[in-house]
């Protein structure tokens, strides 16, 4: 017989009742695929390393299969919701669920490519279930407005999850690699079969987690690091000296930058680090 399921979570008949109650339909303009399994909601929340002091934000919760599995563990979630109907609808499914956690749970109607501010506490961590379309830029734009954020467990499509966790020299190596660590160290946390998700996508997902630390040191700014990165991965099969140098203003001064930062001109931009990139800005900024 297998085991019971955890009345306190959603499973996939409750997912369906959920939408069909309040007429919603998943719509792929806002990414939506409802988490229909218990232990992978449960894998989330276990692997994101949350605990009792922990303020949570959560993008895009759904029907809220994550937030049930958040509310007995951490201080406060903070459900950040686009779809009105969606937003509307989880507070009774987490009254119904889970009555004695409801003061635990704020949500918050609006875009998380909008918002600029969250209420109460700041945010300690962000744990979500992200749309596909919209993944790297909420996770870089949550990183760069709440630095009070120190880890972030996200599920999002494997391709992504792995070109966010990529180091210099593998294929997958690119803009949003460099740009995420330059607040964390970012990791693949593992990989999520399509099956887990109503309605089914047709890609795997993949688990990513980020722990928050320093930026590289560097005079220059993180706007102009990463204008540099941008250029150097615009034309990825050129020399650095070639693709930075509508950045620098002619080859010549990208080279003399690159050769400030102690870097071979004939480098491409998939065999450096952040710290790297970092440099050759900081050289840029004090040559001009």
């Amino acid at each position: 017989m297998p085991p019971a399921r955890d009345p306190s979570l959603l499973g996939a008949a409750e997912i369906r009742e959920l939408a069909a109650r309040h007429g919603i339909r998943p719509t792929k303009q806002w990414g939506q695929n409802f988490v229909v399994d218990g232990n992978t909601v449960r894998r989330i929340v276990r692997v994101a390393g949350v605990g009792a002091d922990d303020t949570v934000v959560e993008v895009g919760p759904g029907l809220g299969s994550l937030t049930l599995a958040l509310l007995p563990v951490v201080d406060r979630v903070v459900a950040l919701e686009i779809d009105p109907g969606l937003a509307a609808a989880l507070p009774e499914t987490v009254a119904a669920h889970a009555p004695d956690l409801v003061d635990r749970l704020e949500v918050v109607h609006g875009d998380a490519m909008q918002v600029r501010e969250l209420p109460g506490p700041p945010p300690t961590a962000l744990v979500a279930n992200l749309p596909y379309n919209v993944s790297v830029p909420v996770v870089l734009r949550f990183l760069e407005l709440f630095p009070t954020l120190r880890r972030i467990l996200v599920m999002v499509q494997l391709e992504v999850a792995e070109r966010l966790a990529a180091g210099p020299g593998s294929k997958t190596y690119g803009v949003p690699s460099v740009k995420a660590a330059w607040y964390a160290d970012v990791r693949l946390a593992g990989n999520v079969p399509r099956s887990v998700f109503w309605p089914v996508p047709n890609v795997d997902s993949g688990l990513v987690a980020f722990t928050r630390r320093e930026p590289p040191t560097s005079t220059a700014r993180r706007e102009d690091v990463f204008a540099c990165v941008d250029a150097a991965f615009a034309q990825r099969r050129k020399t650095l000296r070639a693709a930075l140098a509508p950045w620098a203003g002619s080859p010549a001064a990208a080279e003399a930058a690159l050769v400030a930062a102690g870097i071979d001109p004939r480098t491409r931009g998939e065999q450096l680090d952040v710290t790297a990139f970092a440099a050759i800005a900081a050289a840029r900024h004090e040559g001009t």
